[in-house]
């Protein structure tokens, strides 16, 4: 079964990037769509971005412009880069497919964009 790691969040000021990476287990290739998601305090978890093996991204209208998610298969590795980011998009990021599939996202990183 695949196991999904994410890491490189952080504590960042307004404007500024990161980096997420989300490394599986195993071979990402069987799953189509793999997407990030993110939650923040006291709201629901939302898809952030997603892309497909063929290369079609998907993204939310508040990060559009800013995020750009990308696939490596060869790596077994999604990321995620933010830049321009937001207080607002303070929050847990997950990785998983899109639609999300049942045990296979990990503990997720922490992103905290505060000047």
């Amino acid at each position: 079964q695949v196991r999904l790691e994410e890491s490189g969040g952080g504590l960042v000021q307004p404007g500024g990037s990161l980096r997420l990476s989300c490394a599986a287990s195993r071979s990402i290739w069987a799953i189509d769509s793999m997407a990030w998601y993110r939650q923040a305090p006291g709201k629901q978890r939302e898809l952030v971005a997603s892309i497909t093996n063929g290369g079609t991204t998907n993204y939310a209208d508040s990060v559009k412009g800013r995020f750009t998610i990308s696939r490596d298969n060869a790596k077994n590795t999604v990321y995620l880069q933010m830049n321009s980011l937001k207080p607002e998009d303070t929050a847990d990021y997950y990785c998983n497919a899109d639609p999300p599939i049942f045990g296979l996202g990990g503990q997720g990183t922490q992103v905290t964009v505060s000047s």
